[in-house]
């Protein structure tokens, strides 16, 4: 059975155009690899709540998607090995 998940990821503000779309894109292949993306919203650049190694923006994209239980720990693996990624969180939205 699929549960519903949203996911929002904060990319550094000093990444090409080219590299964040191939990020995101690869962040969906491995959603889709898996599981079924229903919408992604790129917020684009905001101020973050606090400053991170002295980064104090970054870039915002929301992925609202449906998956098994094991594919959220396998895109947080992925968030965190990559250098482009500022913050990440994922949410199960079944969870009451």
């Amino acid at each position: 059975m699929m549960n519903k998940y949203e996911t929002l990821v904060i990319l550094r503000p000093d990444l090409e155009e080219e590299k964040r779309n191939e990020l995101i894109e690869k962040f969906k292949g491995i959603i889709a690899s898996d599981g079924e993306v229903e919408e992604v919203n790129e917020w684009g650049m905001k101020k973050l709540a606090y400053e991170i190694n002295k980064i104090k923006e970054g870039y915002y994209v929301l992925m609202n998607f449906k998956a098994n239980t094991d594919l959220p720990k396998e895109l947080e693996r992925n968030y965190r090995i990559s250098d482009a990624v500022i913050r990440y969180i994922v949410i199960n939205l079944e969870d009451k």
